[in-house]
């Protein structure tokens, strides 16, 4: 298993469910709150340092997740997305990456064709039973609680690409 998360170079996420907790908060003018992990965001922005590749598939539709992950670093954001496995196909080949470096990180039945194909399917604690059923690891954390932290971190860390920033811890 180590060895699978060693050879990953590129990490994608759905977002509710996996980089939230999988609630809205509606407001009165219609407008849908989503709260993420900002231990996601900062694993999010140092693998990318770090030169992996992130990349977002979602079936949802929101600009403030879009500027949320822009700001992260992540460009490839693909939202309103209603065929997740042909998206990843497209960007893929695009992107001459082979499935064998894709992490993909999802928790309910939209996932399901999609984590299928992916080299290293994984899924937050509280994923639905069927997407448990078919990832080859399972967070200990659940959706929107750092998740997606805990794949970054097990991939960087086996690549030796975890490192304390002394700049920013004063050592």
């Amino acid at each position: 298993m180590l060895q699978i998360f060693r050879q990953i170079t590129c990490f994608v996420f759905d977002v509710d469910g996996v980089l939230t907790d999988g609630s809205l908060l509606i407001m009165d003018d219609g407008q849908m709150l989503r709260r993420m992990s900002i231990k996601d965001g900062y694993a999010i922005q140092l693998a990318i340092k770090k030169g992996y590749q992130v990349v977002i598939i979602s079936g949802g539709d929101s600009e403030g997740v879009k500027i949320r992950m822009n700001k992260l670093g992540v460009k490839d954001v693909f939202l309103k997305v209603t065929d997740k496995k042909q998206q990843l196909d497209d960007f893929l080949k695009l992107n001459n990456i082979a499935l064998a470096h894709v992490l993909f990180m999802g928790d309910d039945i939209p996932d399901y064709a999609v984590m299928k194909k992916a080299g290293l399917a994984c899924c937050p604690a509280d994923a639905a039973p069927e997407i448990k059923q078919i990832s080859k690891y399972i967070t200990v954390r659940k959706g929107g609680e750092g998740c997606a932290r805990e794949v970054i971190e097990k991939v960087l860390k086996l690549n030796n690409h975890w490192e304390i920033d002394t700049m920013v811890s004063g050592k």
